[in-house]
């Protein structure tokens, strides 16, 4: 009996699997303390004269919860703080070893594409590790130099990650260009947590403990990149998810719809934190469901346009050569498309008739060029709509 492991793409898997839930227990508990923060209430008299700034009674899995926040600490000191931190840490980490394994392993299959900054692999490699850590450095620039109020930080941020998006869809393939605006999205986040956040909770625990006031400023920069995290969740969320989001890479101007996007998914989140916050503001969801319609509708028109716009029918002939020239590499028993050991999904397309075959899910990855992936292959788009007219697609 011979065994086959695909070594590569089991530990792939795996850390995607690792990732996701790191990632659950990350997002969770940013959700969770802004939600607490904004959600505590003014305490009796008695826990007021025991220093208490805030508290909460909540009801979960059977039991009642007592929540109180200190104004600056318990005394004494309790023995065991939870540092909410390995949550950040293990989604980043493994966020990059998946970046490295998928998208730097095989970076001639899923980071090159034709006519891009990136010309070889290697070169696509050193780009995204230099596009990853300038965008923290500039992030990191703004906050700590440059804008000194909230207001101002997010004047900055919006065109920042315009720029970002603009860069990565310029520099790298389309899939990997949405990914990596999310990676420096994320990478801010963790940056915030390992470089702020956690430095500041050990330095207000250091004062305690030396019967010192705390520092007061670092504790309100913790707070404030904590609750910069909080709305960058979604937008992180989205860009992570673009393995399914060829609709928005595949567009002429895609490096424009991605910071749109992502900005209404944050504008989203902050309904949320207000209503925490006891402010009830319906409009905020009616805006941003009406900007994310609108984004759809622009989106889908143009891809539209794009995909069936057509020179003419192709002979038969000239479609059996699109096949082999942009499908069968992949699509084949036996792939010849480096980063493949079997066919995507199991199909397998080496005739037109196999596009027949699996008509609705060809006709629609033609449409929203979700293929070929990243258009590695360059299909042009009079091909594309040869296909499509040779399906029969209206």
């Amino acid at each position: 009996m011979t065994i086959e492991v695909d070594v590569l793409t089991w530990l792939a898997f795996a850390l995607r699997w690792f990732h996701v839930i790191a990632g659950i227990a990350w997002i969770g508990a940013s959700f969770y303390f802004i939600w607490l923060d904004l959600s505590l209430i003014t305490p009796s008299a008695e826990r007021d004269r025991r220093g208490i700034s805030g508290e909460l009674w909540a009801i979960h899995g059977g039991g009642i919860y007592e929540v109180g926040k200190y104004r600056t600490h318990p005394t004494p000191m309790p023995k065991h703080l939870h540092w909410f931190k390995w949550e950040a840490y293990s989604t980043w980490l493994s966020g990059t070893a998946l970046l490295i394994i998928v998208y730097y392993v095989q970076s001639d299959a899923y980071l090159v594409g034709p006519d891009l900054w990136a010309r070889s692999p290697a070169a696509a490699v050193a780009a995204s590790v230099f596009y990853l850590a300038a965008a923290l450095a500039v992030y990191e620039l703004i906050m700590r130099k440059i804008a000194r109020t909230v207001a101002l930080q997010l004047g900055l941020m919006v065109p920042f990650v315009v720029l970002l998006s603009f860069l990565a869809f310029e520099t790298f393939a389309a899939r990997a260009a949405m990914l990596h605006v999310g990676a420096a999205l994320a990478t801010m986040m963790a940056a915030n947590v390992f470089l702020v956040i956690i430095p500041a909770q050990k330095a207000f625990v250091s004062a305690i403990e030396r019967g010192e006031d705390p520092p007061v400023d670092r504790a309100t920069a913790a707070k404030q990149r904590s609750t910069q995290n909080n709305y960058l969740t979604l937008p992180v969320l989205l860009c992570m998810l673009s393995t399914h989001a060829a609709f928005i890479y595949g567009h002429a101007v895609a490096w424009l719809f991605v910071p749109a996007f992502a900005l209404v998914a944050a504008y989203a989140r902050h309904y949320f934190n207000e209503k925490h916050a006891g402010r009830h503001r319906p409009m905020i969801l009616v805006v941003a469901a009406a900007a994310f319609v609108a984004l759809v509708l622009l989106l889908g028109i143009e891809t539209r346009k794009e995909a069936t716009t057509s020179t003419g029918e192709l002979a038969p002939g000239q479609v059996a050569g699109i096949v082999a020239r942009h499908c069968t590499g992949c699509h084949a028993a036996s792939p010849t498309q480096p980063g493949y050991v079997v066919p995507p999904a199991g199909l397998v397309f080496v005739t037109p008739d196999d596009l027949r075959e699996h008509r609705a899910r060809v006709v629609t990855s033609l449409e929203t060029q979700f293929m070929p992936l990243a258009n590695l292959t360059a299909m042009a788009p009079d091909e594309r709509a040869a296909l499509l007219s040779f399906l029969g697609s209206p």
